[in-house]
Order: structure tokens, then C-alpha cells, then sequence
């Protein structure tokens, strides 16, 4: 798919409260972000005047941020008037993307230590004109031999900026020429793909992993709420790469892509290999619930 979007050359991007153009949004080579990866980080979308979940990633936001121990975080008040900002200086109201980034800030020299950090924070909000980057139709995926981080290493509560372990996952989907990559916890469980929650439907029951090895995501715990709401039988467990290959059903949850339905999994034809009922069901209610649920914008 082609996510390239011609009204991107002139977009805006607010970093530390001022709006910069594209070709001018830079942060120093000294921020902690270039030097370690040492950010945490939130995708949201615009979904028809309102962002969805928006307190949700705030929080989420912030409770990383004090997870990481990062000093003079900025408010979610200043948040929310640099993101409205954003999106009112591009005229964004609708299939718009935030990639809404907080680094530990600039240091006074090179190095990992973050009392090197004497500057406070470095707060970008990038917003895109953005369709999800999945398709309706469904993806093909492998599972990597990159595993998940476990808590025992780097917590996945932690909402950072740090993805290499995705992203070697991500490599191995290019190189399988699939669409994305499941990856597994160290104890061989299925715990999400390198960009998005997954859920299994088997028997008319909603499953997905507990979130142990996963980002506990937003749009995942959109879909537990609305199944409850709708009163469609819903389980966090643990689940194996058979249980993968024999559901009736699969799909991807996340911001970025919505709800995506996983065509085939390691060469095995998921279902009967379209999307499948419950999936197409729970693509339309997400969407209304998005829609009517987001925070309004003020403008």
C-alpha cells in the first residue's frame, strides 16, 4: 500500500510547543532519542473531529515517562494544547494520524547517564495525513524468531522508544514478503506482532494474549469493552501458534492499523481465508465507537 499522502510535504510539526516546517523539524543530535533511544512515545488518530482515547495515551504517556524516572514531564494540559495546535495549523480534522513523541531532552554531553539530562524534556507531535496502513481486505503474516521482551528485561507497560526487537521482527517479515510479523514471549506463546495486539476468534470466542509480553493497547482494550457491550464472549490467555493456525478467525488491533484481518499465518489459510464475521463485526463497531467516544477538538 502506498502511504505516501502529497498533503505531508507541508504539514507542521510542533516540537517543545513551536511549529516548525517539515524541512525544519530536527531535534539536537545530543537529544536523548538520538542517543539511546531513550523516549517514550504514543500513536493517536483523528477520527472526524475527535481523537480517540485521548485521556487514554496521556496517561499512558506520562506513566512511562515516570516509569523511566524523566523530569520536568510536561502536563497534560500543555500535551493537549501542543497536539490541538498541531492539527488547527494543518487543518487536520479527520484521517489523521498523531505520532506523539516524548524524549528525556537534550543532554550537556554524549552518553547514556540521565544526569546528563539538564534540560527537561523534548515533546514532538508529528501529524499525518494517514489512512491505516493495513488493509481491510487482510494481511499475510510469519511468526519471527526475534522474541517479545519479557518483564524480567524491559517491561512492555512501558510504552518506549526503543523498538529495535520489532523491528528485527519486522525485517524478517520483509524478507518472508509478507505484511507483518508475530512474535512470540520466551515461554513460546503468542504475544503480539511486531506493530499491533492480536486477537483469535475460535468457537464464537473472542481471544487474545494476556498482556504480560504485549502492550496492554488501547484500541485492544476498545475492542474487550465493546465485545462486553455486545455481549460477545471475550478471554485474555495464553495462546499458542496452534491455536493461531486453527482459529476460525484472526485480526490485528492498534491505532496505526485499526482492525486488520490475518488472512494467513505462516503459510497456513486462517479460516477460509477471508475475513471472517465476527472480524467484519467488530471493524464496524470499533469505528462508531471511535467516532463517537474521541475527545472533541476545539476547533
Amino acid at each position: 500500500m502506498n502511504l505516501t499522502d502529497p498533503r505531508n510535504a507541508d504539514i507542521v510539526v510542533s516540537i517543545n510547543g513551536q511549529l516548525k516546517s517539515r524541512a525544519e523539524a530536527c531535534v539536537s543530535v545530543f537529544d536523548s532519542a538520538v542517543q539511546g533511544g531513550d523516549a517514550v512515545w504514543e500513536g493517536l488518530r483523528v477520527y472526524d473531529g475527535r481523537i480517540a482515547e485521548l485521556d487514554g495515551h496521556l496517561l499512558r504517556l506520562q506513566d512511562s515517562a515516570k516509569a523511566l524516572a524523566f523530569a520536568n514531564v510536561p502536563s497534560s494540559d500543555d500535551i493537549r494544547a501542543a497536539i490541538f495546535e498541531t492539527l488547527e495549523a494543518n487543518g487536520m480534522r479527520d484521517s489523521a494520524h498523531i505520532r506523539l513523541t516524548l524524549t528525556r531532552g537534550e543532554k550537556i554531553t554524549s552518553g547514556m547517564n540521565p544526569r546528563f539530562n539538564q534540560s527537561g524534556c523534548t515533546l514532538i507531535v508529528l501529524a499525518e495525513w494517514k489512512p491505516a496502513v493495513y488493509s481491510d481486505a487482510g494481511i499475510r503474516v510469519v511468526t519471527a524468531s526475534t522474541r517479545r521482551n519479557t518483564p524480567q528485561c524491559l517491561d512492555s507497560k512501558i510504552h518506549h522508544n526503543n523498538l529495535l526487537n520489532n523491528i528485527l521482527a519486522s525485517i524478517e517479515a520483509n524478507v518472508a514478503g509478507v505484511d507483518s510479523a508475530i512474535m512470540l514471549d520466551i515461554n513460546g506463546f503468542v504475544s503480539e506482532t511486531n506493530d499491533t495486539n492480536l486477537f483469535l476468534v475460535k468457537g464464537g470466542r473472542v481471544l487474545t494474549p494476556l498482556a504480560d509480553s504485549c502492550l496492554p493497547g488501547l484500541t485492544r482494550k476498545m475492542i474487550l469493552v465493546i465485545c462486553k457491550q455486545q455481549g460477545i464472549p471475550a478471554e485474555e490467555r495464553n495462546l499458542s501458534l496452534t491455536e493461531v493456525y486453527t482459529a476460525d478467525e484472526v485480526f490485528t488491533s492498534g491505532t496505526m492499523g485499526e482492525l486488520t484481518p490475518v488472512l494467513q499465518a505462516d503459510g497456513r489459510v486462517i479460516g477460509d481465508g477471508a475475513a471472517g464475521t465476527t472480524t467484519r463485526r467488530l471493524q464496524e463497531l470499533h469505528r462508531d465507537y471511535a467516532y463517537e467516544h474521541g475527545a472533541p477538538l476545539p476547533f
